[in-house]
């Protein structure tokens, strides 16, 4: 009986060695006696037991943080940059055949690509172009993957530690900047009144009844303050008629 039954063990054993399935987002690459032999694709697929051995591949888009990387920018300055990688196998084949580890090796390239990048740039460009710096890290580190089979579809800087020296001369430089804004408002805004008093001077002047009515105007606003003593100002023309009035006796 036991001749019967251990065959039949033995064959079933194989036959469930020789079934694989590959889910909807993985590729399988089969290598039969160490050389490839070709990509399963999803769903149920059969191998050759103790000869052909599967390694399966996920395809979906991974993101990986970058660790953080000490950069000294173009002007000399040190900081610490961290930032995200994110990437996906286009060819299973070829980030198995080509790369050892294809998830160490494009972490490595990653954090070189950073360094080498941000090493660039000034400081200042660093803090205000992320986007175009992000996009220039996202070519560089694509074309190196390339021959693994990898797409490399979005590269992030998350965050730029200053140091605290650095963090203070450029709040004082800020704060410089902003006083600097408001005294040229306030030139700008002294400007602008003269120039309307010159302005309202010139019509005044051409039109002596404008004049008066502006005096009288005056008076009236003197008035409404409820003062104990309102002085009067005297018109310049009626002191001119006066004095002209004592010198002709």
């Amino acid at each position: 009986m036991w001749t019967f039954v251990i065959p039949i063990v033995v064959v079933v054993a194989l036959v469930a060695m020789g079934v694989r399935i590959v889910n909807q987002y993985e590729n399988g690459i089969v290598f039969r006696l160490g050389r490839y032999s070709g990509t399963k694709r999803p769903g149920l697929n059969v191998i050759i037991p103790l000869i052909d051995r599967m390694v399966v591949v996920d395809m979906r888009t991974v993101a990986r943080d970058v660790p953080p990387q000490d950069v000294i920018t173009r002007d000399n300055v040190s900081v610490k940059v961290t930032a995200v990688l994110y990437f996906r196998v286009i060819d299973a084949e070829k980030a198995i055949i080509q790369v050892e580890d294809f998830l160490y090796a494009t972490s490595q390239l990653a954090q070189t690509t950073l360094r080498a990048i941000l090493g660039q740039q000034e400081l200042d460009d660093l803090l205000s172009q992320r986007e175009k710096i992000n996009k220039r890290l996202q070519e560089v580190i694509d074309i190196h993957t390339e021959p693994w089979g990898i797409k490399v579809s979005q590269v992030e800087v998350k965050d730029v530690d200053l140091p605290q020296e650095m963090r203070r001369a450029m709040a004082r430089q800020a704060e410089a900047e902003r006083e600097r804004r408001a005294k040229v408002i306030s030139a700008e805004g002294e400007f602008q009144a003269s120039e309307k008093l010159a302005q309202a001077s010139e019509i005044l002047g051409r039109s002596p009844a404008s004049l008066q009515l502006r005096y009288l105007q005056t008076l009236v606003e003197i008035s409404a303050e409820k003062n104990s003593t309102t002085i009067f100002p005297v018109p310049i023309d009626i002191i001119s008629a006066w004095m002209k009035s004592r010198e002709a006796k």
